[in-house]
Protein backbone atom coordinates (compact mmCIF):
# COMPACT_ATOMS: atom_id res chain seq x y z
CA UNK A 1 0.00 0.00 0.00
CA UNK A 2 1.49 3.41 -0.95
CA UNK A 3 2.31 5.92 1.74
CA UNK A 4 0.57 9.27 1.72
CA UNK A 5 3.79 10.90 0.46
CA UNK A 6 4.03 8.56 -2.51
CA UNK A 7 0.30 8.80 -3.13
CA UNK A 8 0.49 12.60 -3.22
CA UNK A 9 3.53 12.46 -5.53
CA UNK A 10 1.64 10.14 -7.87
CA UNK A 11 -1.05 12.79 -8.23
CA UNK A 12 1.36 15.55 -9.30
CA UNK A 13 1.11 16.82 -12.85
CA UNK A 14 4.03 18.49 -14.65
CA UNK A 15 2.53 21.89 -13.86
CA UNK A 16 2.15 21.00 -10.17
CA UNK A 17 5.78 19.86 -10.06
CA UNK A 18 6.84 23.17 -11.61
CA UNK A 19 4.81 25.05 -8.97
CA UNK A 20 6.46 23.04 -6.17
CA UNK A 21 9.87 23.78 -7.72
CA UNK A 22 9.07 27.51 -7.73
CA UNK A 23 7.92 27.45 -4.10
CA UNK A 24 11.07 25.59 -3.03
CA UNK A 25 13.34 28.10 -4.78
CA UNK A 26 11.54 31.06 -3.21
CA UNK A 27 11.86 29.38 0.20
CA UNK A 28 15.65 29.31 -0.28
CA UNK A 29 15.81 25.55 -0.75
CA UNK A 30 16.91 23.32 -3.59
CA UNK A 31 14.23 23.70 -6.24
CA UNK A 32 14.06 20.16 -7.56
CA UNK A 33 13.94 18.10 -4.39
CA UNK A 34 14.53 14.37 -4.07
CA UNK A 35 10.87 13.66 -3.37
CA UNK A 36 9.95 15.12 -6.76
CA UNK A 37 12.40 12.90 -8.68
CA UNK A 38 12.17 9.37 -10.00
CA UNK A 39 15.00 7.06 -8.92
CA UNK A 40 16.47 7.19 -12.43
CA UNK A 41 15.80 10.88 -13.14
CA UNK A 42 17.83 12.45 -15.93
CA UNK A 43 18.81 16.08 -15.47
CA UNK A 44 20.25 17.76 -18.56
CA UNK A 45 21.99 21.14 -18.31
CA UNK A 46 23.14 21.79 -21.91
CA UNK A 47 24.46 25.28 -21.11
CA UNK A 48 26.14 24.44 -17.82
CA UNK A 49 29.24 26.52 -17.13
CA UNK A 50 32.51 25.03 -18.30
CA UNK A 51 33.62 22.22 -16.02
CA UNK A 52 30.09 21.55 -14.78
CA UNK A 53 28.17 18.40 -15.65
CA UNK A 54 25.89 18.54 -18.66
CA UNK A 55 23.97 15.41 -17.61
CA UNK A 56 23.28 13.89 -14.22
CA UNK A 57 21.57 10.51 -13.95
CA UNK A 58 19.94 9.29 -10.76
CA UNK A 59 18.10 10.90 -7.87
CA UNK A 60 20.92 10.54 -5.33
CA UNK A 61 23.57 11.96 -7.68
CA UNK A 62 21.37 14.89 -8.57
CA UNK A 63 20.45 15.54 -4.92
CA UNK A 64 24.14 15.76 -3.98
CA UNK A 65 24.89 18.04 -6.95
CA UNK A 66 21.91 20.31 -6.22
CA UNK A 67 22.62 20.59 -2.49
CA UNK A 68 26.25 21.56 -3.11
CA UNK A 69 25.23 24.04 -5.80
CA UNK A 70 22.55 25.71 -3.70
CA UNK A 71 24.78 26.07 -0.66
CA UNK A 72 27.49 27.68 -2.81
CA UNK A 73 25.09 30.13 -4.49
CA UNK A 74 24.97 33.43 -2.56
CA UNK A 75 21.52 34.47 -3.80
CA UNK A 76 18.21 35.16 -2.07
CA UNK A 77 15.56 34.57 -4.74
CA UNK A 78 12.61 36.97 -4.57
CA UNK A 79 10.38 36.17 -7.50
CA UNK A 80 9.71 34.28 -10.68
CA UNK A 81 8.46 36.57 -13.42
CA UNK A 82 7.58 36.51 -17.10
CA UNK A 83 6.39 32.93 -16.70
CA UNK A 84 4.99 31.21 -19.75
CA UNK A 85 4.05 27.55 -19.58
CA UNK A 86 3.50 25.68 -22.82
CA UNK A 87 1.44 22.51 -22.63
CA UNK A 88 2.39 19.92 -25.22
CA UNK A 89 0.54 17.13 -27.00
CA UNK A 90 2.22 14.80 -24.49
CA UNK A 91 0.47 15.15 -21.10
CA UNK A 92 3.73 14.19 -19.34
CA UNK A 93 5.58 17.22 -20.76
CA UNK A 94 5.48 20.98 -20.30
CA UNK A 95 7.88 23.68 -21.43
CA UNK A 96 8.26 26.58 -19.03
CA UNK A 97 9.95 29.89 -19.79
CA UNK A 98 10.67 32.11 -16.82
CA UNK A 99 12.96 34.62 -15.23
CA UNK A 100 14.18 34.33 -11.66
CA UNK A 101 15.03 37.54 -9.80
CA UNK A 102 16.83 37.98 -6.53
CA UNK A 103 19.60 39.62 -4.57
CA UNK A 104 23.21 38.51 -4.55
CA UNK A 105 23.95 38.40 -0.83
CA UNK A 106 27.70 39.04 -1.19
CA UNK A 107 27.27 42.28 -3.16
CA UNK A 108 23.71 43.40 -2.52
CA UNK A 109 23.16 43.51 -6.28
CA UNK A 110 19.67 42.81 -7.61
CA UNK A 111 19.77 40.63 -10.68
CA UNK A 112 17.74 38.23 -12.76
CA UNK A 113 18.37 35.41 -15.21
CA UNK A 114 16.22 33.70 -17.81
CA UNK A 115 15.55 29.97 -18.04
CA UNK A 116 13.73 27.52 -20.27
CA UNK A 117 12.73 24.18 -18.78
CA UNK A 118 11.49 21.08 -20.55
CA UNK A 119 9.91 18.93 -17.85
CA UNK A 120 8.68 15.34 -18.12
CA UNK A 121 6.73 13.88 -15.19
CA UNK A 122 5.60 10.27 -15.09
CA UNK A 123 3.69 8.78 -12.19
CA UNK A 124 3.97 12.08 -10.31
CA UNK A 125 7.79 12.09 -10.42
CA UNK A 126 10.26 13.94 -12.62
CA UNK A 127 11.86 11.52 -15.07
CA UNK A 128 13.55 14.16 -17.25
CA UNK A 129 14.49 17.75 -16.45
CA UNK A 130 16.18 19.71 -19.24
CA UNK A 131 17.07 23.25 -18.22
CA UNK A 132 18.53 25.96 -20.42
CA UNK A 133 20.11 28.70 -18.31
CA UNK A 134 21.27 32.23 -19.05
CA UNK A 135 24.76 31.38 -17.80
CA UNK A 136 26.25 34.67 -19.02
CA UNK A 137 23.66 36.67 -17.10
CA UNK A 138 24.19 34.52 -14.03
CA UNK A 139 27.98 34.97 -14.20
CA UNK A 140 27.61 38.73 -14.56
CA UNK A 141 25.23 38.91 -11.62
CA UNK A 142 27.61 36.94 -9.42
CA UNK A 143 30.71 38.88 -10.41
CA UNK A 144 32.24 41.31 -7.93
CA UNK A 145 31.88 44.21 -10.36
CA UNK A 146 28.87 46.47 -10.08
Amino acid sequence: MPTSASASAAALSPLQVFERFRANVLDGAVGLTEDLCADDVIVDLPFAPQGGPRRIVGREKFAAFAAAGRSALPVQFDEFRNITVHHTADPEVIVAEYEVAGRVTTTGRNASAAFVLVLRVRGGRVVHWREYQDVTGMAQALSDRR
